[in-house]
């Protein structure tokens, strides 16, 4: 026993901003010429295997996709409770860090510090939930029933006014009137076709889909309960699965190897971490600024517009636009100059977020450039649908942040710079890979550091 003490007392070392916060190295190790031979056999032998196994995978592709959707949907609870425990986190690690100081000194039992002091953290974010859920739903469902009632009611009558003012208009024997009235004669054919060969055939269908919708609405309320109840079980022992998992990963794969992989996770963490609770702080900001001015302009559909804008603000840079155009609709059906204000409105509100709030809140949580920003969401929208428009962003964050990672470290072995400033027009490397600096790029580099000395914040670079 005293032996294992000591061991384990050399091996302590002082990592007081985590060993995995700094970039690993990639690439330090020399093999064997037999090892290096072997490994090419082997690297030969996956390939063939790999390219033999992805043949029948695609002949497979549906009964493949068709398991892990039913693996997915199995596990819908604990994928609601690993989200719902990675927003609650930060509440239960700010308890700690009050309460574990306070209990120690009490109890002088570490262990028991740390378990009254999760315990309270979890209880103390579970009811921060509930409360926010509850005074949501408090406020939203008198107000939303009332706007949709009177939505319905009232849009008949906005609709027929909006016909009669086109009416009035297709009288017009103008070039414009004709053309309305022939986009409207053939607009309402159209209708009627529809109604008559589609509509009317398909309600059952619509009624069945209807049908499923509420049930599967109720199945996903069922496993978002069960989810917090799992949620409950991951924040208690969240250090235990981190412990196991790194335990794993060292198991499973060579150092050098895990230690990459254990980077890459905690930078993830923090991109995920940094990017959906900033994102969903802002879009409650963003919410309740709109409820204020709509209500300081008078405004109809006040609250459910602003539910609206609120909840689609969480997808980036697209998503103020996609709440803005179904709701400038309604106000547009009561008062036209109305509508027109609400895009104005929503116009410098957007600059407000994108300029001032969003930046002050997110701050550089993804490492991502505009174009960057808008690839992301595209191709996450047009793959995976409204999730894939809500993580894109910080799935290709942590993407970017890889390939950088491997970009740097090989031009690290190079000795060339990393900075993507340092590779303009004029710089090069010459043929014995010696980076030759353009005379530009140092004046440039000189005006940088002289404004770093004078306190200004240097331009942003992208490392890629």
């Amino acid at each position: 026993m005293e032996e294992e003490k000591k061991k384990n007392k050399d091996r302590t070392v002082e990592t007081p901003d985590g060993y995995y916060s700094n970039r690993p190295k990639l690439g330090n190790h020399s093999p064997s010429r037999l090892r290096r031979e072997l490994g090419k056999c082997m690297t030969y032998l996956v390939v063939v295997v790999a390219g033999i196994a992805f043949y029948f995978a695609l002949l497979r592709l549906t009964d493949i996709s068709g398991v892990f959707a039913k693996a997915i949907d199995v596990l819908k609870p604990f994928l609601y409770g690993a989200l719902i425990a990675f927003l609650l986190n930060p509440i239960v690690k700010q308890v700690d860090a009050i309460l574990i100081p306070v209990l120690e000194k009490r109890t002088r039992n570490r262990d028991k510090a740390e378990r009254l002091s999760r315990t309270a953290g979890i209880v103390l974010a579970i009811v921060i939930m509930i409360a926010i859920i509850t005074g949501l739903f408090n406020m939203l469902i008198p107000e939303l029933y009332q706007s949709i009632r009177s939505l319905v009611f009232t849009l008949p009558k906005q609709v027929n006014g909006l016909v009669e003012q086109l009416n009035e208009i297709v009288k017009d024997d103008s070039n414009i009137g004709v053309m309305l009235r022939t986009f409207i004669e053939e607009a309402t054919e159209t209708f009627e076709n529809w109604l008559k060969s589609n509509f009317f055939q398909q309600a059952n269908d619509i009624m069945t889909i209807l049908t499923t919708g509420v049930i599967d609405f109720v199945g996903e309320i069922f496993n978002a309960l069960i989810g917090v109840i799992v949620s409950i079980y991951m924040l208690y022992s969240k250090e235990m699965f981190g412990k196991q998992s790194k335990k794993i990963t060292y198991a499973v794969f060579h150092a050098r190897h895990a230690n990459i992989i254990l980077h890459v996770t905690q930078k993830a963490n923090e991109i995920f971490g940094g990017f959906l609770i900033g994102k969903i702080i802002d879009s409650a900001i963003i919410g309740l600024l709109c409820f204020l001015g709509l209500t300081l302009l008078n405004m109809p559909y006040t609250l459910l517009v602003s539910v609206i804008v609120g909840v689609t603000n969480v997808i980036p840079f697209f998503g103020p636009y996609i709440g803005a155009i179904p709701s400038a609709v309604l106000i547009l059906l009561v008062d036209p100059i109305m509508g027109v204000y609400f895009l104005i409105f929503i116009l410098i509100l957007q600059q407000l977020d994108g300029n001032f709030i969003g930046p002050k809140i997110l701050g550089s949580s993804t490492g991502l450039s505009s174009f960057w920003v808008i690839f992301a969401i595209l191709l996450g929208g047009g793959m995976f649908g409204f999730i894939g428009m809500l993580l894109g962003v910080p799935t290709f964050a942590v993407i970017y942040y890889i390939i950088q990672m491997v970009i740097n470290s090989r031009l690290h072995k190079k000795n060339l710079p990393e900075a993507s400033e340092f590779y303009d027009e004029f710089s090069f490397v010459d043929d014995g890979g010696k980076y030759m600096i353009s005379r530009e790029t140092l004046e440039r580099k000189q005006r940088q550091a002289e404004e770093e000395k004078e306190g200004e914040d240097p331009p942003e670079n992208d490392n890629i």
